[in-house]
C-alpha cells in the first residue's frame, strides 16, 4: 500500500498489534501527543494495553472479519511483538500502512535470517550454524564451535526457546529440548559486557540514536540498564553508527533495539528487535523525549523528537517476586515507578519496572 505523506493530524488512531506492556506505554505515549490507540490481540481484554487504550479488539490472529474492522478504525498501524501471522500482516497491510514494515519482521523472526543479514551488512556476529536436526549437530558444532548456545530459530525471547552447551557432549540432549524446532547454533563470544542501542528512523529517512545503555541479564532476562555505559567516545559512535546502518538498510520507520557484546576486538551484534525495547525504559525518566514517544512520533509520520540524555539512569526490572520490595520502592524518593497492571504475579514475567537517576559526582 502507499505511504501517505502528510503526518497524521492529533485526534488519529495508532493501531496496535499485541496488548503487553510495550503496547501500554505506547498507547499512553499516543496520548499525550493527542493521539487515540485501538489495541488488537486475542488476550486483549484487560490486558496491560488493553486496560488504558481508547479500544481494544480481543480476537484471534485469523479472524478476518474482526481484522478488518481493526483496520477500518486506525490510520496507522504498529506492533509491540514479532510473532505475528504472516496472513494477519497481508490482510491489514492491504488496508493500512504497517510501520515498521514487513522486512524488518521477515529478519528478525528467524534468528538465522536476521544473523546472515547482519552479516551481509558487513557487521560481526558470533559464530553460527543452522541445525535443523540430529543430522546437523557435527557439522554445525565445526563450524560454531562449543561451548554455545543451541536457540530455536522463531518464537523465542527472555531466554525461552533456548538451551546452553558447555561443551560439544551436550550438543544432542539440548536440541532434543527444543522438541524438533528448526534450531541455530551460536558459538561462544568472549565480551565484558553487553550494551543496547535504542534507534529510531521517521518516515522521512531522519535517524536518531539514545545513548547506549549497559545491560544486566540473569537467566536469560534482562535484570537493569544503566546509562552512561562503560564506553569509550569511539565504542559509543560505533554502536551509534551500526545501529543507524541496519535502520537505513531496512529502510525502518520506528524504533528497534540493537544488543551489541563488546569484546577487545570491537562490537559484536547479539540481535536485533524492531520494537520499542525493554532496555530502553530508562529514556522514560532520563530524556524529555521518551523511546515510546519518539516510536509515536515516527508511526505518526512526524518529526522525531531530541532523545539527548539530560540524566544518569538505572533502570531495575520487577521481575515475578521482586513485587514484594513493592512498598520499599513506593517509599523510596525519586524512585520513578511504571507498574504494567498484571493482575498475577508469576516467576520470570515481568510486572513493572522502575528508574531511579544516578546522582552524579
Amino acid at each position: 500500500m502507499s505511504e501517505p505523506i502528510a503526518p497524521l493530524a492529533p485526534g488519529s488512531t495508532i493501531g496496535i498489534l499485541g496488548s503487553g506492556q510495550l503496547g501500554r506505554m505506547l498507547a499512553l505515549a499516543a496520548a499525550r501527543l493527542g493521539l487515540r490507540a485501538h489495541v488488537y490481540d486475542p488476550a486483549a481484554a484487560n490486558s496491560p494495553a488493553g486496560q488504558i487504550c481508547d479500544q481494544a479488539t480481543t480476537a484471534p490472529w485469523e479472524d478476518t472479519e474482526a481484522l478488518s474492522a481493526f483496520a477500518a478504525q486506525v490510520d496507522v498501524i504498529t506492533y509491540e511483538f514479532e510473532n505475528i501471522p504472516t496472513a494477519t500482516l497481508d490482510l491489514l497491510g492491504a488496508a493500512r500502512p504497517i510501520r515498521p514494515g514487513r522486512r524488518a519482521l521477515e529478519v528478525s523472526q528467524d534468528r538465522l535470517v536476521e544473523k546472515r543479514f547482519l552479516q551481509d551488512l558487513g557487521l560481526a556476529t558470533a559464530p553460527f550454524a543452522a541445525l535443523d536436526g540430529p543430522a546437523d549437530l557435527e557439522a554445525a558444532l565445526a563450524k560454531a564451535g562449543a561451548p554455545g548456545i543451541l536457540k530455536t530459530r522463531r518464537f523465542g525471547y527472555d531466554g525461552k526457546g533456548q538451551a546452553r552447551l558447555a561443551e560439544a557432549a551436550e550438543a544432542a540432549a539440548a536440541l532434543e529440548s527444543l522438541q524438533g524446532a528448526p534450531a541455530i547454533l551460536e558459538g561462544f563470544v568472549d565480551f565484558a559486557f553487553e550494551v543496547s542501542v535504542i534507534g529510531a528512523r521517521g518516515l522521512d529517512g531522519a535517524v536518531a540514536c539514545f545513548d547506549p545503555g549497559e545491560n544486566i541479564h540473569r537467566d536469560g532476562i534482562l535484570r537493569s540498564t544503566r546509562v552512561p555505559a562503560r564506553l569509550s567516545t569511539a565504542q559509543r559512535a560505533d554502536a551509534v553508527l551500526l545501529t543507524g546502518k541496519i535502520l537505513n538498510a531496512l529502510d525502518y520507520v520506528g524504533v528497534m533495539g540493537v544488543e551489541l557484546f563488546v569484546t577487545p576486538a570491537g562490537l559484536v551484534v547479539n540481535e536485533i528487535a524492531p520494537r520499542v525495547h525493554n532496555s530502553g525504559h530508562w529514556t522514560q525518566n532520563g530524556c524529555t523525549i521518551c523511546q515510546f514517544e519518539q516510536h509515536i512520533r515516527a508511526v505518526a509520520g512526524w518529526p522525531l523528537g531530541d532523545g539527548s540524555r539530560h540524566s544518569d539512569v538505572e533502570m531495575e526490572n520487577l521481575i515475578g517476586d521482586d513485587m514484594d520490595k513493592l512498598p520499599a520502592i513506593q517509599a523510596e524518593p525519586g524512585a520513578a515507578l511504571h507498574l504494567y497492571g498484571k493482575a498475577e504475579t508469576r516467576d520470570g514475567r515481568k510486572m513493572g519496572h522502575v528508574n531511579r537517576i544516578i546522582a552524579s559526582g
